[in-house]
Parts: structure tokens; C-alpha cells; sequence
């Protein structure tokens, strides 16, 4: 599992409510992406905003990002995004009340 940070600083003209308004527009968009298993869609005091996504696999990630979604971010904030990759290593989820470990360390020689 991966996890990506999406990132993009907020023209003026974007404020609180309309980012709010066009996230909402835009959430349904995402069912179906091929391997995204979920996305959260963010928004700070601070300018910017962007999603936390949860994927499948990094490729499904990448192959995303690099598609006409990135040409609509480009055109709608006006800039490129800065995106990140982490690597999920566990998972607490509190509102299932489990804790899923997906990759164990390797043993020590």
C-alpha cells in the first residue's frame, strides 16, 4: 500500500468556501480510479490544499498523477503539485478497532 501527499498552494481567488464547494463537486469523480482505495481531500488555513490518498500500488499512483488530472491541476491552481510517496508499513484503523501490519522487517543476520 502507498501513500501519496498531494499538495498545490490555492490562487487568491479560491477561498475556504469554494474549495469546499468544488471538492464536494469533484469526490464521487474519484470511485473507480483503477487502485485507489481511498482519498481524502484537504484544505489549510495556510493557502493550501491538495488529497492524501491511500493506492494500491505506487504504479497506479504514478500512471494517475501523470494523466489529464495533472493538466487540470496545472490549469485550475496554476502551478504543479508537489506529490509524495510513502510506503505503508501498518494500519490502525480506530473506527474498525483494527491494526493491519502489512510488511514485517526482514530478519537480522
Amino acid at each position: 500500500m502507498i501513500t501519496a501527499t498531494v499538495r498545490y498552494r490555492l490562487p487568491t481567488h479560491i477561498d475556504y468556501n469554494a474549495c469546499l464547494e468544488h471538492f464536494s463537486k469533484i469526490a464521487p469523480d474519484f470511485q473507480g480510479v483503477k487502485g485507489l482505495i481511498s482519498k481524502h481531500f484537504i484544505w489549510s488555513e495556510s493557502g493550501w490544499a491538495g488529497g492524501v490518498y491511500q493506492w494500491e500500488t505506487e504504479a497506479d499512483a504514478r500512471a494517475f498523477y501523470s494523466g489529464p488530472w495533472l493538466a487540470g491541476i496545472v490549469e485550475r491552481y496554476g502551478m504543479t503539485p508537489q506529490i509524495d510517496y510513502f510506503k505503508v508499513f501498518a494500519l490502525t484503523d480506530n473506527s474498525r478497532g483494527t491494526v493491519q501490519v502489512l510488511e514485517r522487517p526482514l530478519a537480522s543476520a
